[in-house]
């Protein structure tokens, strides 16, 4: 589990390929320190597990579906990549309930700078806009946001000048891809209502 509170950011060191899967190497100091092989960290926002580490990087696998599914399959040598390790009990939550379990992939279709802020407006499928509500919460490459508006296979959300240091969201542009995980109290919510057949 996870809150979406980015750590810091890491740099992609090497991808190779492993049959349909790919392994991927990061680099970043204060990450190799504090993760132990067999730990879980959320890469952009997906949930990964440590599979080897040295002084300087830490190894992840990601699999066929992680690749399908997510924009880990584009990433190459030298992007840069938000960490964050997963919550222990006790740690303030100062983000929201993030799983790891990205729902898809959305695409950054603009971007409106207002001094040292910056609206996003995402594109997404239309069956992911539809379980999203304004003002909730949704987690765009593991960082944990609050939706501004929503349309119809798109969303809005404000970037402080704080995330866009600490995040590759401030080094973005349009038409990158971006992970997208909606609230998991929403999913809940949703599939009980589709239960009793008050929701399609």
């Amino acid at each position: 589990m996870f809150t979406g509170i980015v750590e810091v950011m890491g740099t992609v060191v090497s991808v190779v390929e492993e049959g349909p899967a790919k392994r991927l190497t990061i680099r970043e100091q204060s990450l190799v320190r504090s993760v132990a092989i067999g730990d879980s960290v959320a890469l952009n926002g997906c949930c990964l597990t440590v599979i080897e580490k040295n002084a300087e990087n830490v190894s992840f696998q990601a699999g066929e579906e992680t690749l399908k599914k997510t924009n880990l399959a584009r990433l190459c040598t030298s992007d840069q990549v938000n960490l964050e390790c997963a919550v222990k009990a006790g740690t303030p939550l100062g983000g929201h309930f993030v799983q790891g379990h990205v729902d898809g992939v959305g695409r950054i279709l603009s971007q409106e700078k207002q001094e040292q802020w910056e609206t996003l407006w995402i594109e997404v499928p239309i069956e992911i806009s539809r379980q999203m509500v304004e003002k909730g919460s949704i987690t765009v490459d593991g960082v944990s946001l609050t939706i501004v508006d929503i349309g119809e296979g798109a969303f809005s959300v404000a970037l402080i000048p704080h995330t866009l240091q600490v995040t590759n969201l401030g080094i973005r542009s349009s038409g990158q891809e971006v992970n997208i995980e909606l609230d998991i109290l929403g999913k809940y919510v949703r599939r009980y209502l589709e239960g009793l057949q008050i929701l399609p």
